[in-house]
């Protein structure tokens, strides 16, 4: 899909459609009495039909300045997102941009359609979408727009403009910190399958210990929460003795439900086993013990997302895929890792 299929139609736009004049148009918007009702009305299914949606500022139209940005977003109450939403706001704020935001209990086509033409009511310039579901990818790729839209948390390989940390980076930088200590095995609590985030983390895991001549270990998988963890947890004590010495959770908050069985269990970490989260929260510095985790940056992600989000609205012709390194931060969940007297690593 080209950028002038995806930008707002001017008033030119609609007046070429609809075969009349620039400023028939304009008094067609401004509900002028002097037009006659058929050419009214095939001026309005002209705007129709080009995806947008009346707006009764002519000027917006006309100009495509409304200085608002759209944002879709589920999930929000996880920490990613989250900070993913807010990091947006402050971007856009920072180039003098207002955000209207529609949260959504899940993506699908029809919400995702239905937000976006809610959105083009009310005259937004373009719409970034936080897609972390591979089902949102899909559906972001089967609409269209009557404006610029860029997509967030997509994984690699989106067939529209998207903004990504590399959680495959992430998983292998966890993954090798964990080998380079000493254990001959990692594990793994992944997310949910429906996540291209936890795919792209899994993916990660699994290509390290390979490209290390081990075999992975079968992985256990959560729902992002600290029960979930917690669930997990105790079920990973019970292989502790058995060739489990280190652990990678796919994010902090089911790290914080593993520390917790393992430590009802008895086990202790980091000395029986190392524990490794993703997010870098900010209470995982003072779990217990203070976790070792994968920041990820998600205030250059707010930045570069409107960022490309605003060539696209100019015209410009910026590269479709911006990828943010996130960085490994070590902590006490993992170093030293220091085999017990004639144990084996695992």
């Amino acid at each position: 899909m080209t950028h002038s299929q995806l930008r707002p139609p001017t008033m030119a736009d609609v007046a070429r459609l609809a075969g009349v004049s620039h400023q028939t148009v304009s008094r067609v918007l401004g509900d002028h009495p002097n037009v006659r009702d058929a050419t009214r009305a095939k001026v309005l299914r002209a705007i129709e039909e080009m995806g947008s949606r009346r707006n009764f500022s002519a000027r917006a139209l006309a100009t495509r300045r409304t200085r608002t940005l759209g944002v879709v977003a589920s999930s929000t109450t996880l920490y990613g997102p989250a900070s993913t939403l807010f990091a947006l706001e402050e971007a856009a704020r920072a180039q003098g941009y207002l955000v209207s935001t529609v949260s959504l209990r899940e993506l699908t086509v029809e919400t995702l359609a239905e937000a976006l033409n809610r959105l083009s009511e009310g005259g937004v310039e373009g719409v970034i979408a936080l897609a972390p579901q591979r089902s949102a990818v899909q559906a972001l790729a089967e609409l269209r727009h009557p404006f610029p839209v860029v997509a967030v948390g997509t994984g690699s390989g989106a067939e529209i403009p998207s903004v990504n940390v590399d959680q495959y980076l992430g998983a292998r930088l966890a993954t090798g910190h964990l080998l380079a200590a000493g254990h001959r095995t990692v594990w793994h609590l992944a997310g949910p399958e429906s996540w291209q985030e936890a795919l792209d983390r899994t993916v990660g895991w699994r290509e390290t210990l390979e490209a290390g001549g081990v075999e992975p270990p079968m992985p256990l998988r959560g729902d992002w929460s600290p029960l979930s963890g917690y669930r997990a947890g105790q079920e990973l004590a019970g292989w502790v003795g058995r060739g489990l010495t280190a652990v990678f959770v796919a994010n902090d908050q089911m790290a914080l439900g593993v520390l917790r069985a393992l430590r009802e269990a008895g086990v202790r970490t980091p000395q029986d086993v190392a524990v490794v989260g993703f997010d870098d929260i900010p209470e995982s510095e003072f779990f217990a013990p203070p976790l070792t985790t994968v920041r990820q940056d998600f205030s250059t992600v707010g930045q570069r997302s409107i960022a490309l989000l605003l060539d696209l609205i100019e015209g410009r012709t910026p590269s479709g895929t911006s990828t943010v390194e996130p960085q490994l931060v070590v902590r006490a969940s993992t170093f030293p890792y220091i085999p017990q007297s004639g144990t084996a690593p695992g």
